[in-house]
């Protein structure tokens, strides 16, 4: 049996660290959020959806996320500037708006295309606390640029992509940590598993979109404002056609009925965030 070369163990280390990087900050963060909630309702508290929202976007995206990669700099020895954290120069802000309209285009033709099929697909947990109040979407807002985008790219694109990218080529190593990126939000997602993973799929594009404005500009504040602005334009379109369809805003032309709502929303509430 012809032995491993050094090559290949770096590269199976590398992927064995990013899923460890991966599902430790995952896991860090369901647990805070399991731990909060409860001593919410412990205080005799009940949550509100405002107040689940608050508590899972601290914990995992702030704390968890955060936390871990911080963490993670620490054990290595490596400082922000190994991240590239700096402000955008012109060329990096032309990434961000290209990045931003190619992720938004690949993410809304995905959930259309689920929608007109009629292909089952798992929906954003966001969507349930939207559902009790639509609102919370435009606290979510802000919170793309101040916690979801930073959060998550400090984690996903700085440590996990970082970590692959010093043993694999571009592609493979972008690729790799769009995939783990996907995956973790298996679990923030309702419906079958058959429904959550066209879901995934549909995410792992638009993931593709960060990772490479990473790997082209090298600045991590790059994806960071992609995401940031990707999330925000889905919660605040989600937002509107909740609204519009509690109204009849949108229906079908001459039909008198909700179709056009229902074909619009669904596809909103399928698209990943």
């Amino acid at each position: 049996m012809p032995s491993l070369d050094d090559r290949t163990i770096a590269r199976l280390r590398a992927v064995v660290v990013a899923l460890l990087v991966s599902g430790i900050g995952l896991g860090v963060g369901i647990g805070l959020v399991l731990a909060l909630s409860l001593l919410t309702v412990g205080l005799g508290v009940e949550p509100s959806p405002f107040v689940l929202l608050v508590i899972s976007l601290i914990s995992i995206q702030g704390i968890a996320f955060g936390g871990v990669a911080v963490g993670y700099l620490l054990v290595r020895g490596w400082t922000p500037d190994d991240l590239g954290v700096r402000l955008p120069s012109v060329r990096d802000l032309l990434f961000v708006v290209g990045g931003y309209v190619t992720a938004l285009v690949a993410a809304i033709s995905g959930a259309l295309l689920v929608s007109v099929t009629g292909a089952p697909a798992g929906e954003n947990q966001v969507t349930e606390f939207a559902s009790a109040d639509p609102s919370v979407l435009l606290w979510l807002v802000p919170a793309s640029f101040l916690l979801i985008g930073p959060g998550e790219e400090l984690l996903f694109r700085g440590i996990v992509q970082g970590r692959l990218r010093e043993t694999f080529d571009p592609i493979p190593g972008v690729a790799i940590a769009s995939a783990l990126f996907a995956a973790i939000h298996f679990l923030a997602l309702t419906g079958g598993t058959g429904g959550r993973l066209v879901t995934v799929t549909i995410l792992f594009f638009p993931a593709l979109v960060f990772g490479t404005v990473y790997e082209l500009t090298d600045n991590i504040v790059v994806p960071a404002l992609v995401h940031g602005a990707y999330n925000a334009t889905l919660f605040s379109l989600a937002y509107l056609a909740i609204r519009l369809s509690e109204s009849g805003g949108l229906q079908e032309p001459g039909s008198g009925t909700g179709t056009a709502a229902a074909v619009l929303v669904d596809g909103l509430t399928a698209l990943p965030v």
